[in-house]
């Protein structure tokens, strides 16, 4: 904490005089929707971004994490080309929501790190990223905020006449190419809205040696004294990483059709809008571990003498360990992996005016969402049937399906805002098939919430609160071990089927009695309560001050509950927990904002503290020899059946846990505007950084490092360009079995220009570029960063014609 205090003196000591005169400086206005009280940015408290449409169309097409990374306090958690999860302020999972038009997008990334937001970002208005009061009304459990998509599907005014875009884009790093479509107009009084996008992008290119060897450290340690030489040769292929070109499974490609449709009036609005969102995407990390096994078990049905190979194997197994996650490409060729994704959401929103004296307005929002996600694996580029049906795996498919509905009673009197609002969500969540690791999941959610905003005179006060009822159905799996129940129907098995199976079947038959997973139904219940309030005060016209505090609860998720199985994209065995308590989040926030002629800038530090945070803890290796030395003590021992249970197939055994955690940061930036004979000159600086610790002592996993920003911004009449150089300090603050990561600096740069052929159409032509130093570039945020680097140098061109 002190090193961070330290940081933000040092910059405000460094700033302009806060004396300021009155000059009035124009800004324009881009009304933030999620704020709940329909502000702009510019009068808004410092806990807003926004990101608008033509941003986002510059910046080339990406995840969504990929997009906001840039922001300060905001970062993103990858995973290959599709998956980029928002983080704000060292929060992570499902601790940030993402909504789509003020609701929250119901798919499966809360159920893995290797999984999309189902989101799409084409014809969208802009990107809010909002904390504060305001984030509590949209969804339980946002302790870091929430990241808003809103879209122009439903108008809520009246459209006029016809217009539309089409764009077509390439890039160089995964020869990519993207078209997109969007129509807007109003037909006998309906407005109707239309648009379309396919992407296609190919394996992304990557810098040499950017991925580093596979092995994970806990197996390296095991071996240490029994393969000193392959250690060496281990650590020399870890500092210098492969020579790969392109990352293998890390292509996406997504087809999505929008349509809506709305009515407006003196009365209000209300439109319908449905979406049709289909990807194909590889992930370019997964354990070998489970191929293995699968690999051993079909061996053994073909092979003769398998069972003795097999043990002799174990005796020396330590060349099974050390060549295990290069195994099955020697074998079988390179494995594609892949999900392909499907959603189809439903949409009905509106609003209207009422003439009774204490309700304004009534506002709803009914949305009803079918999410598939079915991950496969196959031989070489084999996606459709595998024709190497004896390696093939059956596919494991997540789906979703959800329904909210959203009431908000607009309660305001002249400048007093006052609204409450009534949530209701219910959620099935079901996993089946090769790698379902947790059965299948009914949560229901119901929420009363009341937000006001008032001016004091002094100040402005934003006050939300927040109760909700959480309920979760579902199952406790554990691994069912009962000697007893083998030997009962051993002998029975052998009477009635006698001569019927070979020996290996009858090993087959042991082993599925004793490692049998037993499912109990389980249920979670809890009421839980909070609050949020930002006190903002303008100093004088170009400067604010404002102090936020919230205390905001969150309740188990049903991943962190109901989990337990293998999750081969992480490499873990992960095991959740029941009896999980609630999770509250206690947060105070200063922030100082100013604009003064030509300078500008913001600062802000923060200070939260969340009792009972939930995380995966790995299994250090210390305690795993000490589980497999007990075991190696107890009776009935069958050394290769419990051994291999016990190193849960070559995984790391991570279990959701509790601790109380503190994390403290800030955000900086200051920045100039240069008036030029030709255009306008703006350079910023800014800086965050997040520091996390557990109160018990050790560092929280995953958490971003410091970063320094550094942008210009040139503009000149239809002509506009801009520089970025993200540099990512080195992160060493790492929790136990976590490596540390380097340090890497980013420069991107995209350059703009349109020309007007009438005063309706307007073509513009956009050039951007990535990475363009093609530096080695790893996320301390992702779980699987060593072996899946951020993408290469990337040049990207856009054509966009609107008319």
């Amino acid at each position: 904490m002190q090193r961070i205090a330290a940081h933000a003196l040092v910059v405000a000591a460094v700033s302009p005089s806060f004396v300021f005169g009155s000059e009035e400086t124009l800004l324009e206005e881009i009304v933030v929707t999620a704020s709940f009280v329909g502000v702009n940015e510019s009068s808004a408290t410092r806990p807003i971004h926004v990101l608008d449409g033509q941003a986002i169309t510059e910046a080339g097409i990406q995840s969504l994490g990929e997009h906001v990374d840039a922001l300060l306090g905001v970062s993103s958690a990858d995973f290959g080309g599709a998956v980029g999860q928002p983080i704000i302020r060292g929060m992570s999972g499902n601790r940030v929501k993402v909504l789509n038009n003020g609701t929250v997008i119901r798919d499966v990334s809360a159920l893995g790190p290797d999984h999309a937001v189902d989101v799409s970002l084409n014809d969208v208005k802009q990107v809010e990223i909002v904390r504060g009061p305001s984030a509590l009304m949209y969804s339980n459990g946002s302790i870091g905020g929430i990241v808003n998509v809103v879209d122009n599907s439903i108008p809520t005014t009246d459209l006029e006449g016809f217009s539309g875009t089409v764009g077509a884009e390439a890039q160089s790093v995964n020869d990519g190419e993207a078209v997109d479509l969007s129509l807007r107009g109003n037909l006998g009084g309906l407005n109707l809205t239309y648009s379309y996008q396919d992407v296609d992008m190919e394996d992304y290119e990557i810098p040499k040696g950017a991925v580093l060897d596979m092995h994970e450290g806990h197996h390296d340690e095991e071996h240490e004294d029994e393969h000193e030489d392959h250690d060496e040769e281990h650590e020399e292929g870890h500092e210098e990483g492969h020579d790969m070109d392109k990352l293998a499974n890390s292509d996406v490609s997504t087809t999505s059709h929008r349509i809506g449709l709305s009515t407006t009036g003196d009365w209000g609005y209300v439109g319908l809008s449905y979406s049709d969102l289909s990807s194909t995407y590889g992930i370019p990390f997964h354990s070998e571990a489970a191929h293995e096994e699968h690999d051993d078990e079909h061996e053994g049905e073909h092979e003769e003498g398998h069972e003795e190979d097999h043990e002799e194997g174990h005796d020396d197994g330590d060349d099974h360990h050390d060549e295990d996650d290069h195994a099955g490409h020697d074998e079988h060729g390179e494995e594609r992996i892949f999900s392909n994704t499907e959603s189809e959401i439903i949409a009905l929103s509106g609003s209207f005016k009422t003439s009774i004296p204490f309700l304004n307005a009534i506002d709803f929002a009914v949305k009803n969402t079918n999410y598939e996600l079915m991950e496969q694996h196959a031989e070489g580029d084999e996606e459709g049937g595998h024709e190497d049906h004896d390696h093939a795996e059956g596919p494991t498919v997540f789906s979703n399906e959800a329904t909210e509905i959203s009431v908000a009673l607009d309660l305001s009197a002249g400048e007093r805002v006052r609204k409450v609002v009534l949530n209701y969500a219910e959620e099935e969540i079901s996993i089946i098939g090769e790698e379902a690791f947790m059965a299948p999941v009914d949560s229901t959610e119901t929420t009363l919430g009341f937000f006001s905003s008032d001016d004091l005179g002094f100040a402005t006060l934003d006050l939300g609160v927040r109760f909700d009822q959480v309920d979760r159905d579902g199952f406790v799996a554990e691994m069912h071990h009962d000697d007893e129940h083998g030997e009962e129907h051993e002998g029975d098995h052998d009477e009635e089927h006698e001569g019927d199976h070979d020996e290996d079947h009858e090993g087959e038959h042991e082993e599925h009695h004793e490692n049998e997973m037993v499912y109990e139904a389980a249920a979670f219940s809890d009421e839980v309560f909070s609050a949020a309030a930002t006190l903002r005060r303008d100093l004088n016209e170009h400067s604010s001050l404002s102090l936020s505090l919230a205390s905001v609860s969150k309740t188990p998720s049903a991943v962190e509950l109901f989990m337990n199985g293998e999750h081969l994209a992480s490499s873990r065995y992960e095991v959740g927990d029941i009896t999980l308590d609630i999770e509250r989040s206690d947060n105070i926030d200063l922030a100082f904002n100013f604009d003064y002629h030509n300078f500008f800038g913001s600062a802000s530090i923060y200070y939260n503290r969340v009792d009972n945070y939930i995380y995966l803890r790995d299994e250090l290796e210390e305690e795993h020899e000490a589980h497999m030395d007990e075991a190696h003590q107890g009776e009935h021992h069958d050394e290769h059946h419990d051994d291999e249970h016990l190193d849960h197939g070559g995984l790391i055994l991570s279990e959701y846990s509790q601790q109380d955690a503190e994390f403290t940061g800030y955000e900086i930036e200051l920045g100039t505007r240069f008036e030029l004979p030709r255009g306008e000159l703006e350079l910023t600086l800014g800086r965050d950084e997040v520091d996390a610790e557990f109160t018990n002592g050790g560092d929280v996993p995953r958490i971003v490092p410091a970063r320094n920003m550094f942008t210009a911004r040139y503009t000149l009449s239809d002509f506009s360009a801009k520089l970025l150089v993200k540099d990512v300090e080195r992160q060493t603050n790492v929790a136990s079995g976590e490596s540390a990561t380097d340090g890497f600096t980013l420069v991107n740069a995209d350059a703009s220009w349109s020309y007007g052929f009438t005063d309706s159409t307007r073509l513009t032509l956009t050039a951007f570029a990535r990475n363009l130093t093609d530096e080695v570039a790893r996320n301390h945020s992702s779980f699987v960063k060593d072996q899946v680097p951020l993408p290469g140098r990337n040049i990207g061109v856009r054509v966009r014609l609107d008319f």
